[in-house]
Parts: C-alpha cells; structure tokens; sequence
C-alpha cells in the first residue's frame, strides 16, 4: 500500500516524502508546484502534477495506486495574504480539501492525516501553552480556512468508515539533517529563513512587524519546532490510525516560545553574521504569543521530540541556505516564476 503526500514538492510535504521512503513505504506525490519544486521529490516516490481541488485527476490517482492513506499538506499558509486575498485561501484550503477528503472516502482510504495550524487558537487569555481544548479564535482568512477544514474532517468522520489525525503545528524551520531536503521557496516569508538569507547577504534586510506586543521584549513570540521533528510526528500519526485509532486533534510544538528578537540574536550567534533589522507596525491577523502544550501528542502518538533546540533548527536551516547559495539555485537556475527549474 501506498501514502498519498499532497503538496509532497513542499518544504514540509518533501521532508515527510524523504522519512515515509526511509521507513520503506510506498509514496505518491500530488503537487501544483506553486511554491514546491519538482526536483524536491526523490526519484523514489511517484509524481502527478496537478492541483489538490481537480477531482478527476484525485480519481484517476486513486485508480492508478494502491493508496491507503493521505497525508495533506497542500494549501497557502501566509497570514498576510490571507487577509488581502481571503476567497483564495477559502479555495485552496477549505474548498479543495472538502474535494480531497470526498474523494478518498469515495476511494474507500480510511486513514488521513491534515497539516492543520496554531493560527486556529489566535491570541489568547493567558500566556500558559495552549491547550487543544481551549477556544478556538482564529484571528486570519487563513485560521478559520483551515478551522472548517476540521470541521469537516469531523463530519466526515462521524459519518464514514473514515478516520483522521489533525495536527496544529506553530512555526517550522530548519532542514533535513542529511542535507536532503530545506526551505527553498523563492521570497518565503518564514523569519528563521529571512534571517538566514539576510545573514547570507541574499536579502537586504529583515522586517519585524510589530514591537509594542504584550510580550517581555514587545515582539511575537512563537514555537518553533524542527522540520524533522514535525514530520516525525505526521509518521506517528499514521502508524495510530493505521491500529485503528480514533479521530485525534493535538498539538504539535515544543511547549516554549521564543521572540522575534530572541531568534534573530540566535541566527546572528549561529553564523557569525549580523544583518540589518527594520521595524514596522503589527500586521493584521498576527497573535502576540502562541505556545503549543505538546502533552497530547505525546501520550497518544508516543511522539518524543529529538530535534528540540533553537540553535539546532537555527544552523540546519543556515547550512541549507548555505548550500542553496553554494549551488548558485537563485542565481542561476530560477524561471520566470521565480521556481527553480534546475535540480541541483
């Protein structure tokens, strides 16, 4: 049997293609390539281009392999877009998952496991880890896009031989230790990586936005969780549904936070470099802090962290910039779309 990884040319989907080939499964890969690559997706691991939402083409898919379960990562992830251009995200992240998740109960797949987000819990009362049974307040297009896609993973579930783990994971960063796989997406607006870049010179500067937070140094405060680790986890995931278990919704993170400014003297420390920093107002739809408490996961996915370091996450992504630049990817091998179209 084969695992379906939607948005597999991804940062996060190409990670979980790379461990799922490692732990000797079968993979099938559905991408778009909007912000993935083609060459992100090991030989190993067969390929169909297209788009998440063309039902026809998921049928033709579902026909074509012996699929048992569907790891979906595919959708936009951008806080600010997501409040300039809301219908899109409404599109790409409720509509085609509704098309996604109909199709594989159509299918007869009964394991499925959704790339959910922390923005579903906006800002808090309390400054304590979140919990996933407090109140869900998503501040964004982009929280509540995501927040009705569980729900109707809920829905379905209750109503078909058909069972999910949602996993709300805060902020990804860092790169496969055996140098793999990172963070290639030209223009990404994750801060670990703009810092990296502007470290690198790649970049003229990095924007903080916001500083008058309620936090102990004014800026955002965020858990960050290794690329690895997070990937583990969606393994974790499988391997629950996979004995049966019941729908789950859980956290994924580390149960601490850093700031902004905690995070860019990290970068500074871990290569040496320093950089230009330029302050601006709030954007709309960002939450001063958002903490995961991790005790879920770890109880009923058996999932331990090994990857749980701010330095850690900080060089592996560093040494992935470094290797991009080594590989002059940017320089030289970018299409007019601003994807790489050479593999490296």
């Amino acid at each position: 049997m084969a695992v379906l990884v939607t948005g597999g040319a991804g940062y996060i989907g190409s990670h979980m293609v790379w461990a799922l080939l490692d732990a000797g499964e079968a993979v099938v890969v559905l991408d778009y390539l909007s912000t993935g690559f083609r060459w992100a997706v090991p030989r190993e691991a067969r390929f169909y281009f297209g788009d998440v939402g063309n039902r026809a083409l998921l049928q033709r898919i579902f026909a074509e392999n012996e699929i048992d379960s569907v790891v979906h990562f595919a959708g936009s992830a951008v806080v600010p877009d997501s409040v300039a251009n809301p219908l899109a995200y409404y599109e790409n992240n409720t509509a085609n998952t509704r098309t996604l998740i109909a199709a594989a109960i159509e299918a007869g797949i009964r394991h499925f496991v959704f790339s959910s987000t922390a923005a579903v819990y906006g800002t808090q009362d309390t400054p304590d880890p979140v919990k996933e049974t407090v109140g869900l307040r998503p501040e964004s297009p982009y929280g509540r896009s995501k927040l009705m896609s569980e729900m109707m993973l809920q829905d379905a579930a209750a109503a078909h031989d058909f069972s999910f783990v949602v996993l709300r994971y805060f902020n990804v960063a860092g790169a496969d230790p055996q140098g793999r796989a990172g963070q290639s997406t030209f223009g990404a607006t994750h801060l670990i990586k703009v810092a990296c870049e502007a470290a690198l010179g790649k970049r003229r500067k990095v924007d903080v936005f916001g500083t008058d937070f309620p936090t102990a140094d004014g800026t955002g405060v965020r858990d960050y969780i290794h690329v690895s680790d997070l990937v583990a986890a969606h393994g974790k995931a499988l391997s629950y549904l996979r004995r049966g278990g019941e729908p789950l919704v859980t956290n994924c993170g580390y149960g601490r936070g850093f700031s902004v400014l905690q995070v860019l003297d990290t970068v500074r420390q871990v290569s040496g470099r320093d950089f230009r920093v330029a302050y601006g107002p709030r954007r709309p739809g960002d939450p001063a802090q958002v903490v995961a408490d991790p005790s879920l996961a770890r109880l009923k996915l058996d999932w331990v962290p090994t990857h749980a370091s701010l330095e850690h996450i900080v060089q592996s992504a560093f040494d992935w910039e470094g290797y991009l630049s080594r590989k002059n990817s940017f320089d030289d091998d970018r299409g007019k779309d601003g994807r790489l179209i050479a593999s490296g």
